[in-house]
């Protein structure tokens, strides 16, 4: 599936942030815990440079923790870099990102010189929900639907810290096609521009293979057929989404799976690891 969402205020953005970093000691990335890589847009890294990066693992209470630690050792084996795996309802462990923000800049007398920082994030990440934690206020707007901030705002914290908040934006074309999916399945692209059935049968394969066990528990099945269809249609038939003569109504069971596995009713679930994002992307640079 190649997803291409690049509505214009995200070009807008894009022009924004570039115009902006000169002035920016740090960027905080909201990633989604459950596809860091997928999740991380490669903007970032080229806009940034050098300068410091904190990857916020958001919604780590959805994803698989043994992954998520693999993440974060991942990411920080690179200069510069940070990561933490947070959770909205953890609010002292978002809080603790300012911290890591001072690390950077042990020397500083931040009375006099703020650090002023960038935070980032794909659309449907948290990131608004993330930034009202570390203001300890209401300031950005926070909605279930992708791409809710529409503008650059620049926030005062009351600890030495300038945030300057960014719309979520997408990057043009998503080249791992595995990416674009595990991104509809997560809910950052919004559901008119991805096909229910054709990213439900993405899901059904990867569930089936790295976490039967939930899946079985789940629909109540006593076996998966390596079919990703068949999985489908099992669990249609389990749930009674039938049509006439005996049909499965696939549009239905599909919504039904992807909801249940973004409300965490399946389990704990992480769609990536560093090994597989390391595979995918040896096998497109060999097929190129």
């Amino acid at each position: 599936m190649a997803i291409q969402w690049f509505p214009g205020h995200m070009h807008k953005a894009r022009k924004e942030i570039k115009k902006v970093m000169p002035k920016i000691d740090l960027i905080i990335e909201v990633l989604d815990a459950r596809i860091p890589y997928s999740s991380e847009n490669p903007l970032v890294a080229e806009l940034r440079g050098d300068k410091p990066c904190i990857k916020l693992l958001n919604k780590s209470d959805l994803a698989d923790p043994k992954v998520t630690q693999m993440w974060i050792e991942h990411f920080q084996e690179s200069r510069n870099i940070k990561a933490l795996a947070v959770t909205q309802d953890q609010p002292a462990k978002i809080k603790q990102t300012l911290n890591l923000c001072k690390q950077f800049f042990p020397d500083r007398n931040l009375a006099v010189k703020p650090v002023r920082v960038l935070i980032m994030g794909i659309p449907n990440v948290g990131k608004s929900s993330v930034i009202n934690t570390l203001a300890g206020r209401f300031i950005a707007k926070v909605g279930d639907e992708p791409a809710i901030t529409k503008r650059q705002q620049k926030i005062i914290l009351d600890n030495g810290i300038e945030l300057m908040d960014t719309p979520g934006f997408l990057w043009p074309k998503i080249h791992n096609v595995n990416s674009g999916y595990r991104l509809a399945m997560t809910g950052a692209i919004k559901s008119t521009a991805m096909e229910y059935e054709d990213v439900a049968l993405f899901a059904a394969a990867y569930l089936a293979t790295a976490y039967p066990a939930l899946l079985l528990k789940r629909y109540k099945l006593t076996e998966l057929s390596t079919d990703e269809m068949v999985v489908l249609e099992t669990i249609g038939k389990k749930r009674g989404f039938l049509q006439a003569g005996g049909k499965v109504n696939l549009h239905k069971t599909s919504e039904i799976l992807l909801n249940e596995f973004r409300a965490k009713l399946i389990g704990e679930i992480s769609l990536e690891t560093p090994a597989m994002i390391h595979a995918e992307l040896d096998e497109m640079r060999n097929s190129q």
